[in-house]
């Protein structure tokens, strides 16, 4: 199971790096994506990273604020949020792929994490 880290209370403006790893097993040959999903709304598509680090997308509403990266050798893809705003609040799920190719689809994404929770304060 994916875990990811890093959420917390933050200042509007503020710069905040979640983290997702998976310590049992190895996803560095798939896509890895992040979703959020604020209190009382669907899930959303945030991110996502090709196995090799090479493509991503990003919503548009995080696109120029927000940065997704992986570490292959050390098994994690990074979030980084910067200027990040009160609509930010959510929890926050990365999810490894069905294979190594990118999507926003959420069910493409068999593999989900516990969620980490991101609160912004205005």
């Amino acid at each position: 199971q994916l875990q990811a880290f890093g959420g917390g209370l933050v200042q509007t403006g503020a710069f905040l790096e979640l983290s997702c790893k998976n310590p049992r097993r190895t996803f560095t040959n798939n896509a890895v994506g992040w979703f959020r999903q604020a209190p009382g709304e669907e899930r959303e598509f945030v991110a996502t990273i090709s196995w090799r680090g090479d493509t991503t997308r990003y919503s548009e509403i995080v696109k120029g604020r927000f940065t997704i990266s992986r570490d292959n050798a050390k098994n994690t893809v990074y979030l980084r949020m910067n200027k990040v705003q009160p609509e930010d609040t959510a929890v926050y799920y990365c999810a490894a792929g069905r294979g190594s190719w990118i999507t926003s689809n959420a069910q493409d994404y068999p593999y989900w994490g516990q969620g980490t929770l991101v609160t912004v304060s205005s």
